[in-house]
């Protein structure tokens, strides 16, 4: 099959290495000295203490140039995919699919959803509905990716845990095609699982993320030092207990408790969160598709947040002076 990884970064080029290693013809669309390292080197995979070089991708900042593809992986952040929108029909075929990899509440949740809040643009991460409008929504899979990676270096990604990513299509239905993207990531090494209900799997990684990324992106601490803490360990439980009363007002459920998904974050270690990962390289912060979205649906449902529109302004400020200063923010280590 013919694949495109649209933002080969941490996750985006973990899934691209994997998918290569297994012979698939994967083009990865990167930029800067992560695609000049993959152009002259290959894509490095360390994974489980073994490197993994592969040499047969292609490596662009072009996506016009690639043709249409079997399946496009859409890894960006939410803040990333309006400016190349307007490119990605030059990798659509008639029938390709997109499985949309993202963090946060993705501008297509209303869409195939139907009931009361149906085909509502979610402006927090979609302003001017480019995205709604842009994309057909019937190429799309939902995606939730799991794994912890980082990019070690350019043209080296370390993967830190995990192998899931579970994935469904927007109106729940079992298709042929969401069997085959299942099978495909599942000979690359993954886990994924179909879901009738993609909504309550992204609403149930959010629930870290939201908590999480914010509070390791203000206080420099890593998930085990959040958890590990019993005031930061409360603070984010409180935030989770807030976006519960949303995610249940809009239909979705939680498969696990909140302790036990606190516990699951503890259990991945001492590991930056991609928002904390961004301040130290001094990179746009992806707050709204995390936080600010969750803020704008409350307002949907009319429930109060006040904790989340709290740390939601905290980090917001932090994000404005990284941008306005133009730097990177990173903890110093005492002698």
């Amino acid at each position: 099959m013919k694949i495109c990884v649209v933002g080969a970064g941490a996750i985006g080029g973990f899934m691209g290495a994997r998918m290569a290693s297994i012979g698939q013809d994967v083009s990865l669309i990167a930029r800067g000295p992560h695609l000049a390292a993959i152009r002259a080197n290959g894509l490095t995979l360390v994974q489980g203490g073994e490197e993994l070089v592969v040499d047969n991708v292609t490596a662009t900042d072009d996506i016009s140039s690639l043709g249409a593809q079997d399946i496009v992986i859409l890894s960006l952040k939410a803040h990333q995919i309006a400016p190349i929108v307007d490119q990605l029909p030059a990798l659509f075929g008639r029938d390709t699919v997109m499985v949309t990899v993202q963090n946060g509440i993705p501008w297509w949740y209303f869409q195939k959803l139907g009931g009361d809040y149906a085909d509502r643009v979610v402006t927090t991460v979609d302003p001017d509905g480019i995205l709604f409008h842009s994309i057909d929504p019937d190429r799309i899979l939902g995606c939730i990716a799991y794994p912890a990676a980082v990019i070690a270096e350019p043209g080296v990604i370390r993967h830190v845990e995990g192998i899931r990513f579970p994935i469904g299509e927007l109106d729940g239905s079992q298709t042929d095609r969401i069997r085959r993207v299942s099978e495909l990531f599942i000979d690359s090494g993954f886990k994924s699982p179909v879901l009738e209900d993609i909504r309550s799997e992204i609403w149930l990684k959010l629930w870290g993320n939201l908590s999480f990324n914010p509070i390791s992106a203000l206080c420099h601490a890593t998930l085990e030092g959040i958890c590990q803490f019993p005031v930061s360990r409360a603070l984010a439980a409180t935030m989770m207990t807030e976006a519960q009363s949303v995610a249940e007002r809009l239909g979705a459920g939680f498969r696990v408790t909140l302790e036990r998904r606190i516990e699951g974050a503890e259990k991945v270690g001492k590991h930056k969160t991609s928002m904390l990962q961004d301040v130290e390289a001094g990179k746009p912060l992806e707050i709204d598709g995390m936080l600010g979205v969750v803020i704008e649906l409350a307002e949907i449902c009319r429930i109060e947040v006040p904790t989340l529109r709290s740390i939601y302004a905290c980090v917001s400020l932090l994000n404005h002076t990284i941008q306005t200063e133009q730097v990177g923010i990173k903890g110093r280590q005492l002698n």
